[in-house]
């Protein structure tokens, strides 16, 4: 009865791909139900409402336009969502395939320093990227053109770390007088500086409302954030025995890390120290905490994965030659950057398996840079990374040319763009 195809919709709408295809060749009232009832372009909407690359990938194709309309005659029929579903599962088998071989669309960003070359620390969107610079600026930069839209100057030492949001960029700088400086993210201008630490301020996060601080003089400050203006300092951490490099938090836990090797965990309500995890040989340069997992890296060389709630160390990676610097990492994957210059792809997912052998953790090694990797991040498609060869690197593994497909390392071809 078609007055119940509202209920058969509503039933074969939970359906995935391979059962709504298998439905489709029950009879040829099913096959009508999900054509009219548009069931492929409700099972794209679900994915690209819920897995965060098909969502990037909707954007960045154009079919994200043919989504999410009022009325069904606001669109292509079903045929088009049908005939689209095969070619976006293709598209993300290519990416996939892409970053297990290493292969890449390369561009570059040469920065032209005025005295002091490299680049600390950086944070993009699909607009910008911004960076600050050993020699004082924070530059930013159009993410499509790759041209210098602004530079931001007021810092009389090293940008060594910096955040941005929709409103504001926070930086912390090696200058004498140990500021952390908010700007306004559209004009440039300075809204507040917050002097407080005694050197240098090396890492800082802020989240809903609450910054985290660290820095040299071996200290971590929570901050309450108000407003861009209305800043004020909630508590000091005290405890490491060197200096702090960098910090994460979430809505339980903050989470530092320090040359004196050692991870430390706070509560983030009561600013109360928890516990302390061991294990690196040296100091410790980097890490990225969520949910239960700890990635750090030191410059013993190596990265460790920890289990945030009982302190246990579940995998040690091993592969770069030299510190490593900069680490990243999402459901699928760690991203590591050292002062080898090599940036290494690894398994996360082999990685928390004990059975796995560690022979195939690292998935693949990207070695463009000639200076020591400062800081990256990444997303499904991209590597953005910075260096002291004075560069920015984009590493594209979406675009890929046709040509470099049957390759496992990045075109021959680069493009470099040189601000002005």
């Amino acid at each position: 009865e078609q007055g119940l195809d509202h209920i058969a919709e509503n039933i074969l709408s939970y359906l995935d791909a391979r059962s709504l295809c298998a439905a489709e060749l029950v009879c040829k009232e099913w096959q009508r139900v999900i054509s009219e009832g548009m069931l492929w372009k409700k099972l794209i909407e679900r994915m690209v409402r819920t897995d965060p690359l098909w969502k990037g990938l909707s954007e960045r194709r154009g079919w994200d336009q043919y989504l999410f309309k009022n009325r069904p005659t606001d669109g292509p029929p079903n045929s088009f969502y049908r005939s689209l579903y095969p070619k976006i599962i293709q598209d993300i088998e290519t990416i996939e395939s892409n970053w297990r071989c290493g292969r890449h669309n390369l561009q570059r960003i040469q920065c032209r320093s005025e005295n002091s070359k490299g680049v600390y620390c950086l944070q993009y969107d699909d607009e910008k990227i911004i960076s600050g610079l050993r020699d004082n600026s924070i530059k930013i930069w159009d993410k499509t053109s790759l041209e210098c839209l602004k530079v931001l100057t007021g810092h009389t030492g090293s940008v060594l770390c910096l955040q941005y949001d929709e409103r504001v960029i926070v930086t912390g700088s090696s200058d004498s007088t140990v500021r952390r400086v908010v700007w306004d993210v559209n004009t440039g201008e300075v809204l507040n500086t917050l002097i407080h630490h005694n050197e240098a301020v090396l890492h800082l996060r802020f989240s809903n409302g609450l910054m985290v601080t660290c820095s040299k003089d071996r200290s971590i400050a929570v901050w309450d954030m108000a407003s861009p203006t209305d800043i004020t300092l909630r508590r000091v951490l005290v405890g490491h025995r060197a200096a702090v490099n960098v910090v994460d938090f979430d809505d339980k836990y903050i989470v530092s890390a320090s040359g004196d090797r050692t991870i430390k965990v706070w509560s983030t309500s009561t600013c109360e120290f928890v516990r302390t995890l061991n294990g690196h040989k040296r100091g410790i340069a980097c890490l990225q905490y969520r949910d239960r997992l700890v990635v750090s890296g030191s410059s013993d060389n190596t990265i460790r994965l920890w289990d945030i709630e009982c302190g246990a160390c579940l995998r040690v990676l091993e592969g770069h030659e030299e510190l490593v610097r900069c680490i990243r990492f999402d459901n699928k994957r760690i991203v590591s950057g050292a002062y080898d210059g090599k940036i290494k792809v690894w398994d996360l997912q082999a990685a928390l398996d004990p059975r796995a052998p560690a022979s195939t953790l690292c998935l693949r090694t990207l070695v463009e840079h000639s200076g020591r990797v400062f800081r990256l991040q990444f997303d499904e498609f991209q590597i953005i990374s910075s260096s002291h060869d004075d560069t920015i690197l984009i590493w594209d593994f979406l675009n890929v040319p046709p040509s470099a497909q049957n390759e496992t390392r990045s075109p021959s071809r680069t493009y470099t763009y040189i601000s002005r």
